[in-house]
């Protein structure tokens, strides 16, 4: 893992811990998020649109095994309903924006679901410009809603009527490889939920998508 993103990290989940110390905790998680937001536009501008598409290590044990189209639409969806539904109870960017339409996506979950093949004829399907432009929008409303959560709000757990009100969306697929994200999800606070998924994961994939990058090259 990055040095610093890792450094960064763990620092930001030490200050979220207590309440003298969280406001810049939030702090760190923004300089952190700025961070790999860079990397991840960088992507952009070293790529080819038929690269998003391209999956070197298909047979690999570890995330890139994916595409970074894939690895993108699948950070920023679990972002955006994890945020929206769970944190902040509001309406996605994704259907309030019309990205579900703009993005062409042929699906609305996080992508757990899809394995090979599957990840490469669905990258190939995306319109990358308004998935960036999904990134931008989604990151935007993120970073205001850490900036409007207060101490306590973060020992909030996620209701019995966000569980229902999630699965009623179906954005996680029934599928074994991404159903239990719901538990996962639903038995965690919102500080758990800010340091997974709206901190690490972040890191796992784009750290991911530099190996992708790599083998591309």
């Amino acid at each position: 893992m990055n040095k610093e993103w890792s450094e960064l990290n763990k620092l930001m989940q030490k200050q979220l811990a207590k309440e003298t110390t969280y406001k810049q905790g939030i702090a760190t998680l923004l300089s952190l998020r700025k961070m790999l937001l860079e990397e991840i536009n960088s992507f952009r501008i070293g790529l080819s649109v038929s690269d998003f598409s391209q999956m070197p290590y298909p047979n690999a044990k570890g995330y890139h095994n994916k595409t970074v189209a894939y690895s993108l639409w699948h950070i920023f969806r679990i972002e955006d309903i994890v945020a929206h539904e769970l944190i902040a109870k509001r309406e996605q960017i994704f259907f309030a924006e019309g990205f579900d339409k703009k993005i062409k996506s042929p699906i609305i979950t996080t992508g757990n679901e899809l394995s090979g093949n599957e990840i490469t004829a669905f990258s190939e399907k995306l319109d990358i410009d308004e998935l960036y432009k999904y990134i931008e929008r989604v990151n935007a409303a993120v970073t205001d809603i850490l900036l409007s959560l207060s101490y306590d709000e973060l020992k909030i757990k996620v209701s019995k009527e966000q569980r229902q009100k999630l699965e009623a969306l179906q954005v996680v697929s029934k599928d074994d490889n991404a159903v239990w994200l719901v538990d996962y999800w639903c038995g965690k606070d919102i500080r758990g939920l800010i340091q997974m998924p709206l901190s690490r994961h972040w890191i796992m994939h784009i750290e991911a998508c530099r190996r992708i990058i790599d083998g591309i090259k």
